[in-house]
C-alpha cells in the first residue's frame, strides 16, 4: 500500500504493510486532533477576546454532555489504538512454526550469521523469498540493534541472552542492514545487507562452501568438553537427559517450571547454578570463559537435534528437564522419578 510512497522505504516483508497502516492511522488521528485543538484555540481566542478594558468577564461552566464527549471520545480512540497495536505486536512476535532459523551474533563492529545448514557469513545475510526466517540474536559485547527498514524489523541485540525476531521477505533484492543502537566509536560502520533470493538460487548458494553444520560442530565440542560423561540417556546419569528436552516444560529444584529454549540452554551452560533441574544437585561447573558465542550456538544447535527415536518417546529419565551437572557427582536421589528435569546443564 505504501511501498511507492517516496518518503518511506519500500515495504518488502509480509508485516511491513500492516505496520505502515497502523503507523499512518496513529499519525492521522493525532494530526486531526492536534489540528482540531489549534482551530478551536484560534476560534475561541477571536470570538471571546476582550474588546475593551472595562468589559465584564462572564463565567460559565461547560455543559456535562460536552465534558463527557471530550473525555469519552479520546478514550475510545486510544483503546482502538491499544487493541490494534497489541494484536499487531503479538502477530509480529510469533514466528511461524516452519520458520528458517538463523543465528545472529553482533560484535563491535560487525554482524555474524550462522545458518543451520552450515554456511556462515559476515555483514551479509542471504535468505529465500517467501520463507519465514527466525533470527536468534546475541551480542558479544555491548547492546546493538538489528534494523532492516524495508522489512520493518527492529530488535535490540543484548549481551548474555538471546533475543528473537522474524520476517518473511516478499521481494527479491538487496536491503540495507543497520545497527540502530549507538555501540561505540565506529557505530556508523556497523552496516550490512540482507540478500533476498529466489528459493532455487538460495539452495544453490546454501550448498556452496559448507564445512559442516553447527550441530555437527556442537557434537564434537560436546564430547571434547566431556559433557557426554554426565548427560547420558540412562537412569544413573549424573546430569539430566538431553534427548528431546528442547521446547518442553521442565520442573526445577525450587518448584518452578521453565520451558527449555535457547536462553535456558545458554544459561545452563554458563551459569548452571541459576536454575537447577528437579532431582539433580548443582554440581555442574560453569563454562563461562571456556566457550565463546559461536561455540554456544554450536552446542545449542546440537542439543536441539537430540530427538527421541521415532515411536520411542522420551527416555524414562528425561521427564523433568534438568539442569544438573557435568562433573562427578552422586546419582539422583532414590525414588526421584523426575528424569532429566530441565535444569541446568545442557552441557
Amino acid at each position: 500500500m505504501f511501498k511507492d510512497f517516496p518518503l518511506f522505504p519500500r515495504a518488502a516483508s509480509t508485516v511491513a504493510d500492516q505496520i505502515d497502516t497502523f503507523y499512518f492511522f496513529m499519525v492521522g488521528v493525532c494530526g486531526l486532533l492536534a489540528l482540531g485543538v489549534v482551530c478551536f484555540i484560534i476560534y475561541f481566542a477571536l470570538k471571546y477576546r476582550r474588546r475593551h478594558e472595562d468589559e465584564p468577564v462572564s463565567k460559565e461552566e461547560a455543559p456535562m454532555w460536552l465534558e463527557l464527549v471530550w473525555t469519552i471520545t479520546p478514550f475510545f480512540i486510544l483503546m482502538v489504538m491499544f487493541a490494534w497495536g497489541a494484536w499487531l505486536f503479538f502477530d509480529v512476535n510469533r514466528p511461524p512454526a516452519h520458520a528458517l532459523d538463523v543465528y545472529v551474533t553482533a560484535k563491535q563492529w560487525m554482524w555474524k550469521f550462522q545458518h543451520v545448514g552450515g554456511r556462515s557469513e559476515i555483514n551479509s545475510l542471504h535468505v529465500p523469498v517467501g520463507r519465514p526466517v527466525r533470527l536468534i540474536m546475541a551480542s558479544e559485547d555491548v547492546i546493538h540493534s538489528f534494523f532492516v527498514p524495508e522489512f520493518r524489523v527492529h530488535t535490540d541485540v543484548l549481551p548474555h541472552r538471546y533475543t528473537y525476531n522474524w520476517f518473511e521477505a516478499t521481494i527479491p533484492g538487496t536491503y540495507h542492514l543497520f545497527c540502530s543502537e549507538y555501540c561505540g566509536t565506529e557505530h556508523s560502520r556497523m552496516i550490512g545487507s540482507v540478500v533476498v533470493m529466489e528459493p532455487e538460487d538460495y539452495q544453490v548458494w546454501l550448498s556452496g562452501g559448507v564445512q559442516g553444520s553447527p550441530a555437527e560442530a556442537g557434537q564434537k565440542l560436546f564430547t571434547s568438553l566431556t559433557c557426554n560423561t554426565c548427560h547420558m540417556d540412562a537412569a544413573t546419569a549424573r546430569g539430566p537427559v538431553l534427548t528431546g528436552i528442547f521446547g518442553r516444560e521442565r520442573p526445577l529444584q525450587d518448584g518452578r517450571t521453565v520451558v527449555v529454549d535457547e536462553n535456558y540452554l545458554r544459561e545452563s551452560i554458563l551459569n548452571p547454578g541459576a536454575r537447577v533441574a528437579a532431582g539433580y544437585q548443582p554440581i555442574m561447573p560453569s563454562f563461562q570463559g571456556q566457550v565463546n558465542e559461536e561455540q554456544l550456538i554450536h552446542l545449542i544447535a546440537y542439543i536441539k537435534t537430540l530427538t527421541p527415536p521415532v515411536g520411542g518417546g522420551l527416555p524414562a529419565t528425561a521427564a523433568p528437564a534438568g539442569a544438573a551437572t557435568s562433573t562427578a557427582a552422586p546419582p539422583p536421589p532414590p525414588g526421584s522419578d523426575s528424569p532429566a528435569p530441565e535444569g541446568q546443564d545442557p552441557q
